[in-house]
């Protein structure tokens, strides 16, 4: 917990006060969000400490094959395929950076982590009607826990954990999910032996392999979330969220399979928690899987999931289906 407070201290998370309403101070920050534009209620938005991009993106994403990286076997990875290129980006680069700008198989896609969620998700950047595909960065702020994003061509922000523009001129827009997977290095290189992996730009611009949030995933409730938390279900806890459904992460490892309608989930072996020891490496396991939904013709295709806490799948979708046992 020690790195975890410092990292508090540094950006100033103690004072973190919920905006009622567009302050001048925040419309002096963004006066190019429109935000006579919005979906969400400004009350459920709050400061997580850094300002806009205090936590810089990464927008000239640097890799090295497989075989060249000294990355522990056990530590978590967002393994990304697209087009027949496959790429995996590490979470202790991404808990520094939280987004990656990239182009992958043809493909402009931001790749994103929010610690705070355990929510590792990618998009395709294209927005329609925008210029090019917008890179995106950090605002700073957060709701219900969750990052808060915005692009760069029209200051829209855009909620990580669903993807869909909450404030802005591309507010209730949509971006389209990528399936991926979060899992050990180990898996990712068995399953793509000749991919590249992400590495940082400055190896001694943040302590990568360093958990600032130390202890976190083992708390018994959520660090600056401010909203009701689930009832019969430990708010920590991990599960599995596909569409609006959530399935209890350690039903998946108990099932080793788990079929429901045409949602397939697999237990594929364990990574190393992202959110537990200090050094990630030496954290304890916690399960991965692969999700795959039936097409038409019969064929397992792969599937976008989260991996994420039940607080934050109460909270962004209360009226969704739980499956913690069969």
């Amino acid at each position: 917990m020690r790195l975890l407070i410092f990292f508090i201290a540094f950006y100033g998370l103690l004072a973190a006060p919920v905006l009622a309403q567009p302050t001048k101070t925040l419309q002096k920050a963004w006066p190019d969000t429109d935000f006579s534009k919005h979906s969400v209620d400004f009350d459920t938005i709050m400061s997580g400490g850094p300002p806009r991009d205090g936590i810089p993106s990464i927008d000239q994403p640097k890799f090295i094959h497989v075989s060249a990286s000294d990355l522990p076997g056990n530590e978590p990875v967002i393994g990304l395929e697209v087009n027949g290129v496959a790429r995996a980006y590490p979470l202790r680069v991404l808990t520094w950076h939280e987004i990656a700008n990239d182009e992958i198989g043809g493909v402009p896609v931001i790749v994103t982590y929010c610690p705070l969620c355990n929510a590792a998700i990618v998009y395709d950047r294209r927005i329609k009607g925008a210029l090019g595909a917008p890179t995106f960065g950090t605002t700073g702020l957060l709701r219900h826990s969750d990052m808060v994003m915005y692009d760069r061509f029209s200051d829209t922000w855009w909620q990580q954990f669903s993807g869909k523009g909450i404030a802005g001129k591309y507010n209730g827009v949509q971006l389209k999910r990528l399936p991926s997977r979060l899992e050990s290095f180990d898996n990712f290189k068995k399953r793509f032996p000749d991919a590249q992996v992400l590495v940082p730009n400055d190896p001694r611009m943040r302590p990568y392999g360093r958990n600032p949030y130390a202890g976190y995933d083992s708390a018994k409730k959520p660090f600056l979330y401010r909203g009701d938390l689930p009832k019969n279900v430990p708010p920590m806890s991990r599960v599995v969220v596909v569409g609006d459904t959530a399935y209890a992460l350690t039903l998946i490892r108990e099932q080793e399979s788990l079929t429901d309608g045409d949602v397939r989930l697999s237990y594929v072996g364990d990574h190393a928690s992202a959110l537990d020891n200090e050094a990630i490496a030496q954290s304890r396991a916690v399960p991965s899987v692969a999700v795959q939904r039936r097409d038409a013709d019969g064929v397992w295709v792969e599937e976008p999931y989260d991996v994420t806490f039940a607080f934050v799948f109460h909270a962004f979708k209360p009226q969704g289906n739980w499956r913690m046992e069969l």
